[in-house]
């Protein structure tokens, strides 16, 4: 499969390509097999593209009750008393997926899962990685890293985290069947979901991320958080290895801001500088991958056009 790059007009014209693509997929799926895995992600990108989603399953163009979704990333440290109060809060992955897509729906997908990052209560989790430093080890070469809990790590509290948050949310993904379509964004360094940059790709399939200083700094910048007090420390996600091993991945960006990390996931060679860069190993090994951009995001792109087709890449201007 080619790598891909199409560049629309505006956020419209996008979410429209990317809604008629991901309505396609399903619709080609559907027809040989009984349920559609989606992966979905958060942010600003994918939204229109759910407002049309809806459309199209709750005027039954396709069945919402044959797909399930998996959701690539949540927060960890969230503010709230309790996990209840940790999931209801504005700023978590599954009030935005509640608002955003599964709400408006009927009927309802037959499944929907993100990762329980809301379940793990953020103070215990510094207490216990302080306590028992032999039971786990960083993984990236900047602020945001990777924290690997040990198989015989010592405490209880770190035992729970890694085998009924991480491994049993790889496992239903397994259990499924895996991801037939991700939609996902890019952050503005190039991280996909919160495989921060410089976690190295040969990490675990499923992040217990320390989130980066940046990360944390965008998020209070954007309004999502007041004060650095105020805003998670931790993420639970799917890794860049992970999200790629779907069958389709299409990669939705908007915005000025997003130009540079795009054009650099092209043109450079792929490295954890770069998670994104994961697409070009994605696409050598046949994957189907798409980027949608929309005209700020491609301005880099459109400067270096020739650059990035001489790297065997396909690119569709259908401004």
């Amino acid at each position: 499969m080619p790598h891909t790059v199409l560049i629309a007009r505006d956020f419209d014209h996008l979410s429209d390509l990317a809604a008629d693509a991901t309505r396609a997929h399903i619709a080609r799926t559907l027809e040989r097999q009984d349920t559609f895995n989606l992966g979905l992600a958060t942010g600003h990108s994918p939204t229109g593209a759910y407002r049309r989603l809806i459309q199209a399953f709750n005027r039954r163009a396709i069945p919402a009750e044959k797909v399930r979704t998996f959701n690539l990333d949540e927060y960890v440290g969230l503010p709230g008393a309790d996990a209840q109060a940790r999931v209801l809060h504005p700023e978590s992955y599954t009030y935005f997926m509640i608002q955003e897509l599964f709400g408006p729906l009927h009927p309802k997908f037959a499944a929907t899962h993100l990762p329980a990052g809301c379940l793990i209560d953020q103070p215990t989790l510094e207490r216990e990685l302080d306590a028992h430093p032999g039971d786990w080890k960083t993984l990236g070469a900047d602020n945001g890293q990777a924290i690997r809990i040990h198989y015989d790590a010592a405490s209880s509290y770190l035992q729970w985290v890694r085998q009924d948050i991480l491994r049993s949310y790889l496992q239903a993904i397994t259990d499924a069947g895996g991801i037939d379509l991700h939609l996902i964004g890019i952050g503005k360094r190039g991280h996909v979901a919160f495989h921060e940059v410089g976690i190295p790709f040969q990490s675990d399939p499923m992040l217990l991320v320390k989130l980066d200083d940046d990360t944390i700094e965008c998020a209070i910048q954007a309004g999502h958080f007041t004060s650095r007090q105020a805003s998670p420390r931790f993420a639970i996600s799917m890794s860049a290895e992970l999200i790629f091993r779907a069958r389709a991945v299409i990669l939705l960006a908007t915005g000025a801001s997003k130009a540079a990390p795009i054009a650099a996931s092209l043109l450079e060679d792929p490295s954890p500088a770069i998670p994104a860069s994961y697409a070009q190993i994605y696409a050598q090994r046949g994957g189907d991958i798409t980027y949608l951009l929309d005209l700020d995001a491609a301005a880099d792109v459109l400067a270096h056009r020739d650059a990035i087709t001489a790297r065997g890449i396909h690119l569709e201007d259908l401004t």
